[in-house]
């Protein structure tokens, strides 16, 4: 069973944090789904990540390709997860199920902390999945180091 960690982004942009938060989930041994809402988004994300270029490499591919199944990370819209997943990465409000928190070991939840909606709508992703019972973890990065502010242990 899996936890849900959800990531206030106030110091550092989405595209700082999560090629972290994937390096770290790589270490792991985990393949990872990274989704968004919007297709053009994730092809954004796609190209700012092969950037990264002469600091780091990060394999990755976004949905849709032929080799889909053999990516460490995939990049898209769809709520479909291989069983070979070992993490989801919802960036920009993209939805997260409790089964998919129950399914994987982990599910990483990144929300911009300067825009409202988005907070809002983690504080409703965070109700909606520990009601469900999910184990669920909130971090926040407000003092310029990442804490654990609050902590659900699930069922």
């Amino acid at each position: 069973m899996g936890a849900a960690y959800f990531y206030h982004l106030t110091q550092n942009s989405m595209e700082v944090t999560l090629p972290r938060l994937l390096e770290k989930a790589r270490g792991a041994g985990w393949k990872i789904v990274v989704r968004g809402r919007d297709e053009g988004r994730m092809d954004w994300l796609d190209q700012k990540l092969w950037a990264l270029g002469d600091t780091s490499f990060l394999a990755h591919g976004l949905a849709g390709g032929p080799h889909d199944a053999l990516q460490p990370v995939l990049l898209t819209t769809s709520t479909d997860v291989p069983d070979s997943v070992g993490c989801v990465m919802s960036v920009d409000g993209a939805d997260v199920r409790a089964e998919e928190v129950n399914a994987v070991e982990r599910v990483c939840i990144l929300f911009d902390g300067h825009d409202p909606e988005a907070v809002q709508h983690a504080r409703g992703q965070w109700k909606a999945l520990t009601d469900a019972g999910c184990a669920a973890q909130y971090w926040s990065e407000e003092t310029g180091n990442w804490q654990k502010k609050a902590e659900s242990r699930g069922d």
